[in-house]
């Protein structure tokens, strides 16, 4: 089975960085999306709003300059993920983000 995923964008609120009890960093942040593909020969404007996870060692190194606004390509595996208020969303937990 594969679970892979690129999306690019924009960054859309400012990073939230934060250490787990056993020392692991964190970086939380939403990729905003907008494009235009083509499905059934004809154009489509799609959006979407994706929250994205980065962590260890490479969320200090991929995200050292991650500012709102700042143009990136993320890729990494996507996950469901229950909030405190019991609603769930997925989330990609990047691997590596490539500024563009």
């Amino acid at each position: 089975m594969t679970n892979r995923m690129e999306l690019s964008g924009t960054v859309a609120k400012p990073p939230i960085r934060s250490k787990s009890p056993s020392g692991v960093e964190h970086c939380r942040f939403w990729l905003e999306h907008r494009s235009t593909v083509i499905e059934a020969d004809l154009p489509r404007q799609v959006y979407c709003r994706m929250p994205v996870v980065i962590s260890g060692q490479r969320s200090t190194t991929f995200t050292h300059d991650l500012v709102q606004g700042s143009s990136i390509k993320v890729g990494g595996f996507v996950a469901y993920q229950t909030g405190r208020n019991g609603v769930g969303k997925l989330v990609l937990h990047a691997d590596n983000i490539t500024y563009i």
